[in-house]
């Protein structure tokens, strides 16, 4: 087994310590990225492992820098990256490892599981519309229902696996994207390479899953999720979805106002509209090294949403069949 464990170390996150104690007796190597953790002390007795490395950036890269960081100094052939918050259970690591041994897999994904209710599932995967919005997959199923590994839009970046050969000719994560929507830009990416993302059902992980929505947190998601839809479609896919995607931007500007974050929606606007390079660049390198046509991948994107982990929004019904209806006929376009 030559596994590298990467896990990032932020603020106050009280399953810290029984994350690395998990992941330590799976994993060849441990690195732990100090992304500016309430715990040095912690930090510093694991050091003192030989298996463990620790990387302490100048400041907090985020959830994307810090797993690119992480990666940088890894020596493990496969990568696995865990959440601190998140506890593998015996033989995850190398249920992962051995899905990976696949050539064709180039991601996969750990069976999640609610760590107060491990029966359930926090995600199997996560489903991707067309739109660029990402959910939980399968959330609260139970998790003997998803018994069959199966090729998913996207991994969970609560757990999940890649050999470091796949990651560093992916190009890892987008530093710029911050936090939030850089697991399901990597999955595209691979998707559009040529890799499959699959889930790994014997890979079980126990999720202390909180689901938060503040004001930060939804600028990041719906800036990284325009991000995305920016740099990974195609020309061609743009112009048949442009009035579906036009829709649902308006609707979400009116969400945003109702619900007291357009400030931040605005400013995802402001952010992209000042790093026109960042999106040029990454869009250039995105679509020069696929080898897959958007068309050769829309049978996977989801074109209904299913919010299982939240309260659905008023006339959301509607809006499913509004756009399921015209995914009907777009996709034929594409």
């Amino acid at each position: 087994m030559n596994v590298t464990a990467v896990v990032l170390a932020y603020g106050e996150e009280p399953w810290l310590a029984d994350c690395l104690a998990a992941v330590v007796q799976q994993a060849s190597e441990v690195v732990i990225v100090d992304n500016g953790s309430a715990h040095p002390q912690l930090i510093a007795s694991w050091e003192q492992r030989p298996e463990v490395v620790v990387v302490r950036p100048e400041h907090n890269l985020g959830y994307s820098g810090g797993c690119n960081a992480g990666a940088q100094a890894a020596s493990g052939e496969t990568l696995v990256f865990v959440n601190s918050d998140a506890i593998v259970q015996p033989g995850a690591l190398s249920a992962l490892e051995e899905t990976l041994a696949d050539a064709a897999v180039g991601l996969a994904c750990a069976s999640i599981r609610l760590a107060d209710d491990p029966d359930r599932l926090n995600s199997a995967g996560n489903p991707l519309h067309y739109v660029g919005l990402v959910w939980s997959g399968h959330f609260g199923e139970r998790a003997d229902e998803h018994r069959d590994p199966v090729d998913v839009a996207t991994i969970t970046g609560a757990a999940f696996a890649t050999r470091a050969e796949v990651w560093r000719a992916l190009g890892g994560f987008p530093d710029e994207w911050f936090a939030y929507q850089e697991d399901s830009h990597l999955s595209q990416l691979a998707w559009q390479r040529g890799w499959r993302v699959r889930y790994e059902p014997a890979a079980v992980v126990h999720h202390h899953y909180e689901f938060s929505r503040n004001p930060h947190k939804s600028y990041l998601l719906e800036r990284n999720r325009l991000l995305n839809l920016l740099t990974l479609y195609q020309l061609r896919t743009w112009l048949v979805l442009s009035p579906a995607l036009l829709l649902f931007e308006l609707l979400m500007l009116a969400y945003s106002a109702r619900d007291g974050w357009m400030r931040e929606k605005l400013r995802g606007y402001a952010w992209i509209a000042r790093h026109p390079s960042v999106v040029r660049r990454r869009r250039r390198w995105a679509q020069s090294q696929r080898t897959r046509r958007d068309a050769e991948l829309a049978s996977m994107w989801a074109s209904r949403f299913a919010f299982d982990n939240v309260a659905s929004p008023q006339g959301i019904g509607v809006l499913n069949a509004v756009l399921a209806g015209y995914w009907r006929i777009a996709r034929r376009l594409l």
